[in-house]
């Protein structure tokens, strides 16, 4: 089981200790050969970022329709942000109605709601649908594509570039066409999985638009024929060979695999079945904690109540490998000092689980209940007995 566990103050962890639980986990993959016909493949895990299994994971490649998981990324931000709303209506422009390869055959001028437009990215990779919310969301697919490749950039995907919001051949004499790795691919459908809304577009199988007149069919066949898969994106092009950037979850576990380039659409979908099965297959499932589990009772300073209670405010699973379990440190860090008032939901510090310098998985603490600030008669009193407590004992 976890070690025992030991208290830290945030404002007091050595910048030694700072560096081994903060760091972006490095590439590790496992002495594991799974003789993959596609070029390309890299097998994580959501919750720590471990790789797991590596092929040619930091070769540069077209993405295809892979493009769109940062196309969806931006557009989760959005909501999140309040600067979009899933009910707002998007009229389309001239340029979405007459975008080519997978669409939903849009109409210049045609309303659409923003979360249908999101279901038909999501499911079936609808190109028109993509410059449409990019229109939208920042007037132009150029100032788009900006935000795509600065959020590319502040995710660290040196090996990233966009120049379309759909991932299509742009076929002109520039010669630019989007590029990534499998391993950037990786990073960025973990981040995705930062907005887990967006799995109830990505795992579903059938849907309509157009009050039924326009059948949706998920060209992820593996939200339909594996166990727990629920995302994340296909993509296929001559140039980009056939790809796909799959995740599931069972037992509370959850991991992606990415495949890029393959020969054919049944083995991108096998090699993806293949990279979860051995992850879920090598791995157990570990409760660090669970949502709500009372962790401590914290003391506040200038509140109606001395102290606060911290509980965990998600609940926390780690995948270990079988075999590992006493490796394992959880650690709990929290705030130095907590003042009133403190509101419900409010952070108070954090758990961390670490394998020797690598850290498996977090998840914040906050506080139970409200706690109200004092008046300043009541603080005064409050100083005054601890005064008098501590003279009395000596202490």
């Amino acid at each position: 089981m976890v070690k025992s566990i030991k208290k830290y103050k945030l404002l007091v962890i050595s910048s030694l200790l700072i560096t081994l639980l903060f760091c972006s986990v490095t590439i590790r993959a496992q002495e594991v050969d799974f003789e993959l016909e596609s070029k390309s493949a890299v097998l994580m895990g959501v919750e720590s970022g471990r790789v797991i299994y590596q092929k040619n994971s930091a070769e540069k490649l077209p993405p295809a329709s892979i493009t769109k998981i940062m196309t969806m990324l931006l557009v989760m931000e959005a909501l999140d942000e309040g600067r979009a709303n899933l009910d707002d209506t998007i009229m389309v422009s001239e340029d979405a109605a007459n975008m080519g390869g997978s669409q939903i055959w849009l109409e210049e001028g045609e309303k659409m709601k923003l979360e249908n437009l999101l279901k038909a990215v999501a499911i079936v990779s609808a190109n028109d649908a993509c410059l449409a919310l990019a229109e939208y969301l920042y007037g132009t697919e150029e100032g788009f594509l900006e935000k795509m490749n600065q959020k590319a950039k502040s995710l660290g995907l040196e090996n990233t570039k966009f120049y379309n919001t759909n991932g299509l051949p742009i076929n002109d004499q520039t010669g630019k066409e989007n590029y990534t790795t499998a391993y950037d691919v990786a990073i960025m459908t973990r981040e995705l999985l930062k907005h887990p809304q967006i799995l109830e577009y990505t795992s579903v199988w059938t849907d309509h638009l157009r009050d039924g007149e326009s059948f949706l069919r998920n060209t992820n066949e593996l939200v339909r024929f594996y166990d727990g898969a629920d995302g994340m994106k296909t993509g296929y092009t001559n140039q980009a060979g056939f790809c796909l950037a799959a995740t599931a979850k069972r037992n509370g576990m959850r991991f992606i695999s990415v495949i890029m380039k393959a020969p054919n659409s049944k083995t991108r979908f096998n090699e993806s079945k293949q990279l979860l099965s051995y992850a879920f297959n090598v791995h157990k499932s570990l409760t660090i904690t669970k949502a709500g589990e009372v962790i401590d009772e914290l003391e506040v300073f200038k509140g109606k109540k001395d102290t606060v209670t911290a509980i965990s405010k998600n609940e926390l699973i780690i995948p270990v490998l079988k075999g590992e379990e006493e490796q394992l440190t959880k650690r709990i860090l929290l705030d130095q000092e907590l003042v009133a008032p403190i509101k419900s939901g409010a952070k108070l510090g954090k758990i961390i689980v670490v394998k020797n310098e690598e850290k498996l998985g977090e998840v914040n603490l906050v506080a139970k209940e409200d706690i109200e600030k004092d008046s300043i008669f009541g603080i005064i009193l409050k100083i005054f007995s601890s005064f008098i407590t501590k003279f009395v004992t000596g202490g």
